[in-house]
């Protein structure tokens, strides 16, 4: 039952653009919509072709969709930005979430939230600072960051990197909830396999996402030769952008100097929504090997397909990851702690374990603690 009067609205990147962030707004929008008078408020504009050179929208999957969406924000207008805070203004709202995980909206968003006046803000900090820093990266996210009421952060690192720009912030450090919406069909394992090719006595590792430098791919290709070593029949999937051919090539010969190409199947590009069932649903467990990161979508949606994790001991990983029961947390950079956990877990038969740890700590990730947290920072 929705609250009587409470008006919120949410901005930030919502179907059709593409990207966890715009999955993770949907359904940020679908929880607090249950409560209370929600409004989505979106990009007509996100990215300049100069940042993001492919197309940033899928239209292919509607499962998203936020039903009148407002896209009234074109975030390199000036403007526009006048417009869309007094369209904002006249929702009444109570309370303006904004997600914030780039120092490129830094512009838009401090103009818009000094135009709203005394609305009360909080931010949902997907990061703090970007993964690739830049110069000025700082001075723009204090300029935007302080305009915000109170915070919610998904890890220490972020917790911290506020602290460090906005010592006293209010805020909390919150999980970050799973991604359960990408079961389309409820595919079987052995259907899943069978669309790609897998056999039944296949081991199945899973890298998904782009594949940028400080995710560490390198040191799980450099891992599977100790992994093949002690076990048969390991198939690597790397799922996800390369981002052009050079930096896709760079990568196939790293795997040729580490005689594991045969081992290891690519699928270089976006991946749409409706094909991301097949690759969780086929693999026996999902491996993070990052070498920075504050928090990481994919566990999430791993967790949504009660797989086990492997990460790395960096940012907030650790915290959703319990070690030894819903997969495994490793030292960064170092192939020969990733290859052990991932024969640990085929010698000693984790499977069933794992995915029943997985089932059992859902609570902890449900969208309905996500709320509660922004109903402790409204009132505080």
């Amino acid at each position: 039952m929705k609250e009587e009067g409470k008006k919120i609205v949410l901005i930030g990147p919502v179907y059709p653009y593409k990207g966890g962030i715009s999955h993770y707004t949907g359904m940020m929008y679908r929880a607090l919509s249950k409560k209370y008078q929600t409004y989505m408020v979106s990009y007509s504009f996100q990215y300049p072709k100069l940042l993001y050179k492919k197309e940033q929208r899928d239209y292919t999957n509607d499962s998203f969709r936020v039903e009148d969406t407002k896209y009234w924000i074109h975030t390199a207008n000036p403007v526009n930005w006048m417009h869309a805070a007094s369209k904002i203004k006249r929702l009444q709202a109570d309370l303006v979430i904004i997600q914030w995980w780039h120092p490129y909206f830094a512009p838009c968003y401090w103009a818009l939230t000094r135009m709203l006046g005394k609305k009360k803000i909080i931010f949902v900090c997907h990061n703090v600072f970007p993964h690739e820093r830049f110069p000025l990266d700082r001075m723009l996210t204090k300029m935007v960051l302080k305009r915000g009421n109170a915070f919610i952060v998904q890890s220490g690192k972020d917790a911290d990197d506020l602290q460090t720009i906005l010592p006293g912030a209010k805020y909390e450090q919150a999980v970050h909830p799973t991604y359960n919406a990408f079961k389309f069909e409820n595919m079987s394992k052995e259907r899943a396999r069978e669309l790609l090719d897998i056999t039944e006595k296949e081991k199945v590792l899973l890298f998904f996402g782009f594949v940028r430098e400080y995710k560490g791919l390198k040191y799980l290709i450099q891992a599977l030769p100790r992994i093949t070593d002690r076990c048969e029949d390991v198939r690597l999937f790397v799922v996800g952008d390369f981002g052009g051919a050079e930096n896709r090539e760079a990568y196939e010969r790293l795997m040729e100097e580490n005689g594991v190409r045969s081992h290891i199947t690519i699928c270089d590009g976006y991946i749409p929504d409706r094909e991301i069932e097949k690759f969780f649903a086929a693999c026996d467990l999902v491996v993070l090997p990052y070498v920075s990161a504050t928090q990481s979508g994919i566990v999430q949606i791993a967790y949504g397909f009660e797989k086990p994790v492997v990460v790395t001991n960096v940012g907030g990983l650790p915290d959703v990851v319990e070690d030894g029961k819903t997969g495994y947390v490793v030292d960064p950079e170092n192939p020969t702690a990733l290859a052990d956990a991932v024969v640990r877990y085929f010698k000693e038969n984790r499977e069933k374990e794992f995915e029943e740890n997985v089932k059992k700590e859902a609570y902890r990730f449900d969208w309905d603690r996500m709320i509660e947290t922004v109903e402790r920072l409204n009132q505080r």
